[in-house]
């Protein structure tokens, strides 16, 4: 019996670009699921999901929110624990940390707009963590409604194997409803948003078929028996077949399912619903959850199950309205009860249960009892963080953690009144817990509190909880740029560490080649996927440094990585090569070790003919023809460099790459020079060299963000 609801179980997200329509959708599944009994509205702020002030507000949402809700597919009864998440890039942290810990995601994308630049960053983000998912293209009542282009969108844009497994019935204002490709009937719905399944209309007849070859032919490719019957016959081939082979692909990320409809409308809500029971995984797809053995290092399995000892991940800490800690985490074996005690490796140390919750956006339900592929609040629970493993007292394992991007973004911040200075720190403390791209520094020669983060949206939103919900009013300064430093030259360096003034000594040397990181290293998981931005190579012989104090050589130079020497930036990326060194018989240990691979970084740096990096943002604007000329002039003067240009029904998308420094107050500018008319979004891209004269005003600022 747990085996069955196991399989029944569904853990999914829903992502996709700002605006495309998720808290929507997931409005209409609360709705048909009977969660609620009133559909509320994004832009209206009656959302039941969006429940902070400014997502209020703005109509987006912010924080990624929870939800169960109960749906019968088949003659069976399936649960979903579903996450909406944000849209916007600045609060990308809540799309990364869902994407964790779940087993399956339903990516929208606008009819209209197609593959958006926020929809590849959530497509990169999901295939970093082997999320399987499904596409629903949104949205089909809007003027200029295109799924076959959409798709095509899918399979250039985003090196996705798309298959449409319904098509549009009308389109625009003319959308009724959907063709199922697989059981090969028409859903109709009416004015009154009731459904009826009806016979493809004749019109469409053609398309339909033509499309379920296309349907057949790619999923014979994943089964021989299906190809075989293809070959012989493809009208004996059963739905059933077809959604077992779907499915399969699906899970493999061989094939992603596309299907259509419009969720503001109420169309097509049910269908997509049915889809996440048939082809996302449940939990038991999985089978085993793989972690670390913490002494060895050596991976280790352990099997999904209720029965098995207990494992879960914590993936976001959040405080509610009464300021009480709440900390979400996915099990991924075992079972957990109100009142256990569990291991934290992090600290590894003991931490009592206190109470278990299922959450409904900001509502919370108690329970007694949470078991594997359950997602749970925990409260009174102190010492979590973000990315903690628990695990049963008796086993010892940790899972793997969440990538946590670097904030590029920064600002100075003070309490209107002097008085509110230690509140303003308790403030500041409990809203970098929740989110982890929220960094905190106090500048120690000017005494100034500096904020970083995401975005201008991210900061605006979290000064705005300052203010709102701990009732701090603020001052801010100007934005400032998160800048990098970047080492451009390889040095072979020899450094020795030596102490014996008194009490126990302190003897440690080495010799290391600093240099860039390898080109082939920047292409890789490590890097690009793990944040892992020390390339450390250890290439000792003949035992002349044991392999004890290796691992110090390594956390030293690690540690000096967020404060580079021009001007207190973190540097990029390095590679270090551990290539020599020398050890003393009492007076060597891991901490010597650790000091002077510090004390060489500090001597060794300025060798390597440094220089400082700028983030660049991927801009994509939309703009009536007219306005062309002028919003390309004003790229150009600030240094941005022209991508390219498509043209679609009287409309431009201008795409590019600009410095951030040049892009504050961007929106009020567009607005202007286009009369209101053009729209832009943009997202990180990568870091560049900053001009010389540039870089030399910045470093003589030395402004530490």
């Amino acid at each position: 019996m747990k085996a069955r609801v196991l399989n029944r179980l569904r853990n999914i997200g829903i992502a996709a670009h700002i605006d495309a329509g998720k808290t929507t959708l997931t409005e209409r599944i609360l709705y048909y699921a009977g969660r609620i009994h009133r559909v509320g509205e994004t832009h209206d702020g009656g959302s039941q999901m969006d429940t902070r002030k400014m997502e209020k507000e703005k109509g987006i949402t912010i924080s990624a929110a929870s939800t169960q809700v109960n749906w019968s597919w088949m003659g069976e009864e399936y649960t979903y624990n579903i996450i909406d998440t944000p849209g916007h890039v600045d609060f990308m942290i809540e799309v990364e940390r869902a994407l964790r810990v779940l087993d399956g995601m339903i990516c929208l994308f606008d009819a209209v707009s197609g593959v958006e630049p926020q929809t590849e960053t959530v497509w990169r983000q999901a295939n970093r963590y082997g999320v399987p998912r499904i596409a629903f293209v949104n949205k089909m009542d809007r003027m200029g409604a295109d799924m076959e282009k959409v798709i095509t969108d899918i399979r250039q844009k985003l090196k996705a194997n798309a298959l449409a497994i319904q098509l549009p019935i009308g389109k625009e204002d003319d959308f009724v409803g959907i063709i199922d490709l697989i059981e090969m009937e028409a859903f109709v719905w009416d004015e009154k948003d009731q459904c009826s399944i009806v016979p493809i209309p004749e019109d469409l007849m053609k398309q339909a078929e033509e499309y379920r070859i296309q349907l057949l032919e790619s999923l014979s490719e994943f089964d021989e028996e299906l190809m075989e019957k293809y070959l012989d016959d493809k009208d004996a081939i059963t739905a059933e077949e077809i959604r077992k082979i779907l499915r399969q692909a699906t899970l493999s990320m061989g094939v992603v399912p596309v299907l259509c409809g419009s969720a503001y409308k109420n169309k097509a809500v049910q269908p997509l619903m049915g889809a996440v029971a048939a082809y996302l995984p449940s939990p038991s797809d999985s089978e085993t959850i793989t972690g670390t053995d913490p002494d060895s290092g050596e991976e280790m399995d352990i099997r999904i199950d209720p029965e098995s000892p207990f494992s879960a991940l914590a993936f976001k800490v959040a405080f509610d309205r009464q300021n009480r800690k709440l900390t979400f985490i996915r099990i991924y074996s075992g079972t957990l009860s109100a009142g256990d005690t569990v291991r934290n490796m992090r600290i590894d140390g003991k931490q009592r249960i206190g109470h278990l919750y299922l959450m409904h956006a900001d509502k919370q339900e108690s329970i007694k009892k949470a078991i594997a592929g359950d997602i749970v609040a925990l409260m009174g629970v102190k010492d979590i963080r973000t990315g903690d493993t628990l695990v049963d007292m008796d086993h010892a394992m940790v899972l793997e953690s969440l990538f946590i991007p670097e904030p590029v973004i920064g600002m100075a911040l003070e309490p209107k009144k002097t008085g509110d200075l230690d509140r303003l720190g308790i403030a500041l403390s409990k809203l970098s817990e929740e989110d982890p791209t929220f960094k905190v520094k106090v500048d120690n020669e000017t005494g100034q509190t500096i904020i970083r983060g995401m975005g201008e949206l991210h900061l605006e939103y979290l000064i705005s909880r300052i203010e709102d919900d701990f009732n701090i009013p603020c001052t801010t300064g100007r934005p400032m740029v998160s800048y990098r430093e970047e080492l451009t030259q390889s040095v072979v360096h020899r450094e020795r560490l030596k102490k014996f003034t008194g009490g126990p000594g302190l003897f440690a040397e080495i010799e290391v080649e600093i240099s860039p990181a390898d080109a082939s290293y920047l292409e890789s998981p490590a890097f690009l996927e793990k944040g892992r931005r020390l390339q450390f190579v250890d290439e000792i012989v003949g035992g002349v440094i044991p392999k004890e104090y290796i691992s110090s050589v390594e956390k030293g130079f690690r540690s000096v990585m967020d404060n580079g020497l021009l001007a207190g930036y973190p540097i990029e990326h390095m590679k270090v090569r551990l290539i020599d060194g020398k050890t003393h018989s009492n007076e060597s240990k891991p901490l010597a070790f650790e000091l002077v691979a510090k004390e060489a970084f500090r001597n060794a740096f300025p060798k390597t003919e440094p220089g400082l990096l700028e983030p660049m943002m991927q801009v994509e604007v939309t703009t009536p023809d007219e306005y062309l000329g002028a919003i390309i002039g004003d790229l150009n003067r600030k240094r941005a460099l022209i991508k390219g240009q498509e043209s679609e029904s009287g409309s431009v998308l201008l795409k590019a790459d600009v410095p951030l420094s040049e892009m504050f107050g961007y929106i009020g500018q567009l607005r202007a020079m286009s009369s209101g008319r053009a729209a832009f979004s943009m997202i990180f891209s990568h870091y560049a060299g900053v001009p010389s004269k540039m870089a030399e005003s910045i470093i003589g600022e030395n402004v530490q963000v």
